[in-house]
């Protein structure tokens, strides 16, 4: 897998998937409703791709945020 986000859209997943899970942790949404296990598995998707610097999604349209590495020694 080829690293295809940048450190601001890696950041910007962690911190929706932190929050995210505040709301189903604290009770404003109930995890066993239809809406609290889509918003689980969107928590589980962005920490995962914020993890792993590659989004499949990305990967599918060619789209990169990576900023362009310079091979100067």
């Amino acid at each position: 897998m080829k690293r295809n986000l940048s450190n601001t859209d890696r950041i910007i997943r962690i911190i929706g998937a932190i929050a995210i899970a505040a709301v189903l942790f604290t009770g404003v949404v109930a995890i066993k409703t239809t809406l609290g296990i889509i918003l689980a598995v969107a928590a589980v998707i962005f920490a995962f791709t914020g993890a792993v610097n590659w989004c499949a999604i990305y990967q599918l349209f060619g789209i990169s945020t990576c900023p362009v590495e310079s091979n100067q020694a």
